[in-house]
């Protein structure tokens, strides 16, 4: 582990394992830290830098929570740059980490060489997931015997009832398999939730849709969208239309995969992204 002092004196800490070429990694949650682990192995091919965001993990917790608003963590992210004395960081953003990868994009563009959006949200860009499609999404897995509580949940929060007993009934449609190591992830995930943390996150003003889309027009490197083919929370038609926002994004669908590709697939995952990140190595930005 490796820790930096941030622009206002916090110390922020991050995580590295593997080799190579860094890539920076952001979690989401929002707010969550460790539960990237290794990505399926991804640390085999690159050098992995795992931020522990702002009141996260092994991170310092601010006296005022609104230093933890999406858009201000920007500039956590701009000293964890300076601290690793890189000119560029790759970037690899997960979920809601993706809207922090896109503000910072917006800011910096130039200080970007390649990113990797994996199941990432979409309220930085201010896309709309209709409750239509999250159902249709994950229709094809009705055989499983979860499915008839998961789905009834997944009706209710749509119809306004956002209990935390109907998003704990949900939890199966973020998997590709709902087995022992998905649900022993989960409750990993859950442990570390800090509420505060995670509404200070997206609080009022940590977005700009329309500047942000205007940076993503703008950004000239490749990216990699990659979506779970069953995953409600990114589903792959959206992802197509986050992916129409930049000029040179490619976008893959990964079969049978849910929010984290990694643990249904690792060896898929890990294929597709370190073969993107070799080919932006050849082709640059």
């Amino acid at each position: 582990m490796g820790s930096f002092i941030a622009y206002d004196g916090a110390e922020l800490a991050y995580h590295v394992s593997g080799d190579g070429v860094p890539v920076v990694c952001l979690p989401g949650g929002p707010q969550q830290s460790s539960y990237l682990g290794d990505l399926g192995g991804l640390s085999a091919h690159r050098k992995l830098i795992r931020l522990d965001l702002r009141g996260t993990g092994r991170s310092a917790v601010p006296r005022d929570l609104a230093a933890c608003r999406c858009d201000r963590l920007v500039d956590d992210v701009e000293a964890l740059r300076r601290h690793l004395g890189l000119e560029r960081i790759d970037v690899l953003a997960h979920s809601a980490g993706a809207n922090l990868a896109l503000r910072y994009l917006a800011r910096h563009p130039e200080r970007i060489g390649r990113l990797a959006l994996i199941t990432p949200s979409v309220r930085a860009v201010g896309l709309t997931i209709t409750d239509q499609l999250r159902r249709d999404t994950v229709r094809p897995r009705q055989d499983e015997p979860w499915f008839p509580e998961a789905f009834a949940a997944l009706r209710a929060i749509g119809a306004g009832a956002a209990t935390v007993e109907n998003f704990r009934a949900i939890a199966p449609f973020s998997y590709g398999r709902w087995d022992s190591v998905a649900q022993a992830h989960k409750a990993a995930e859950d442990a570390q939730l800090n509420r505060d943390v995670v509404a200070a996150f997206g609080a009022e003003g940590a977005f700009d849709p329309d500047a942000t889309r205007a940076a993503l027009a703008r950004f000239e490197a490749q990216v990699l969208l990659l979506a779970g083919e069953v995953d409600p929370g990114a589903p792959p038609p959206a992802m197509a239309e986050f992916a129409a926002l930049f000029p040179k994004a490619e976008l893959v669908v990964q079969p049978g995969a849910g929010h984290f590709p990694w643990l249904d697939d690792a060896d898929r995952f890990v294929a597709t992204t370190a073969a993107f990140l070799r080919e932006a190595d050849t082709q640059g930005p």
